[in-house]
């Protein structure tokens, strides 16, 4: 199988060059997990043995469980790994909009369907995972929980600072939206459903937050775009 590195993967974790000499080889072990994130996200968990991994990371089966214990465990640790790279997406996403939730949560759509809509993307890392994970004691599945529920937290929590009515109701739905994004990418490619998501979360806004409180929001968000001079 040939890999290749998918956008929502984010850049592959390399060494620096030291001086003017050459990078140092990377280590086994992140061989193994930089093979292992390109190569689960494009054909999936249990499609990709540990055989196909090592051969692919140019190593073997005795350097890879010296690595780790099981292909379980190269699962969440690459669950792990992928995690990190997205709550860092996503604080990037909104933190040049601090002090106006609603504008972050524009913002984090924006960025989610511009990222979502690039070619090789697969959608969701997670999603992707959860289908081929059903053991609930499986601990890829147990990551993935928990970074689901860190999601649903802070869509709750930004829908709350944006003053809605029900935020908890609002954060839910918006994370129904991003959910059901990622899934329709995987059927209608780029242009399908997806392209209506920023229309869809403006929409759910104006129907959620009172306008007593987007108008609080509004003299910041214009001090924020206003052109220089």
């Amino acid at each position: 199988m040939k890999s290749t590195t998918p956008p929502e993967t984010g850049p592959a974790p390399g060494v620096a060059a030291h001086g003017g000499g050459a990078a140092p080889k990377p280590r086994v072990r992140d061989r193994i997990l930089d093979t292992a994130r390109s190569m689960f996200y494009r054909y999936g968990l249990r499609a990709v043995g540990v055989d196909a991994i090592a051969s692919e990371a140019g190593t073997n089966k005795m350097s890879f469980y010296r690595c780790f214990d099981s292909k379980d465990e190269l699962i969440a640790e690459y669950l792990r790994e992928q995690g990190q790279a997205y709550w860092a997406w996503w604080d990037a996403a909104i933190a040049p909009h601090a002090g106006d939730a609603r504008r972050q949560l524009e913002a984090l759509f924006d960025n989610y369907m511009s990222l979502t809509g690039k070619d090789g993307s697969r959608g969701c890392s997670f999603g992707n995972a959860v289908v081929e994970l059903p053991e609930g004691d499986h601990p890829g599945r147990r990551v993935i929980e928990a970074h689901k529920a860190e999601m649903r937290s802070r869509l709750r929590r930004l829908s709350a600072e944006a003053g809605a009515r029900d935020a908890e109701a609002l954060g839910d739905t918006l994370m129904l939206l991003m959910e059901g994004g990622y899934l329709s990418r995987l059927s209608f490619q780029s242009q399908g459903p997806l392209t209506v998501a920023g229309k869809a979360v403006r929409t759910l806004l104006d129907a959620h937050i009172p306008a007593l409180a987007a108008d609080a929001a509004a003299p910041a968000r214009r001090r924020r775009t206003a052109p220089a001079g």
